[in-house]
């Protein structure tokens, strides 16, 4: 999968070191930002970053701040977009197999960077089960778009 990772000033480090290790499992890292430590606006990482996994672009982000509140909140302004912040590894896979997530959001300053890699590897290996879900999911969409949802 290509899978696009970016992170404000805060998360700058554990964004390089998830970057590192998203070959080893078998997915592209496509970097969207921020290029070091220099004070950044995270809805100016955010919302490129989710337009692009919006769009189809590509498959699925990460987003990392330093509670990773900011983050999710931004992204999730973007229609298509289900970011979830998840500081574990049933979060992470949850958001994928319940809500079809296509954002994971990390707070730098909430996971070590092994927990943090666990995270990643949790969402990346969850599967959206479908099912009951989608009619919920439907609904979301519903909140997006601004219309009445199907029952």
């Amino acid at each position: 999968m290509r899978i696009v990772i970016g992170s404000d000033h805060a998360g700058f480090r554990l964004k390089e070191a998830l970057k590192e290790c998203l070959p080893a499992l078998g997915h592209e890292a496509v970097d969207f930002g921020c290029a070091d430590e220099t004070s950044v606006d995270y809805p100016d990482i955010a919302r490129p970053l989710a337009e692009a996994v919006a769009s189809g672009e590509h498959d699925l982000g990460v987003l990392i701040c330093s509670n990773g509140v900011g983050m999710s909140i931004a992204a999730n302004k973007v229609p298509g977009v289900r970011a979830a912040l998840c500081h574990d590894t049933f979060a992470a896979r949850r958001s994928r197999e319940h809500t079809n997530a296509n954002v994971l959001c990390l707070g730098a300053w909430c996971l070590g960077t092994g927990t943090a890699q666990d995270v990643l590897e949790a969402f990346l290996s969850g599967q959206f089960q479908g099912g009951r879900h989608v009619r919920r999911i439907e609904k979301i969409q519903a909140l997006e778009e601004r219309r009445e949802p199907v029952s």
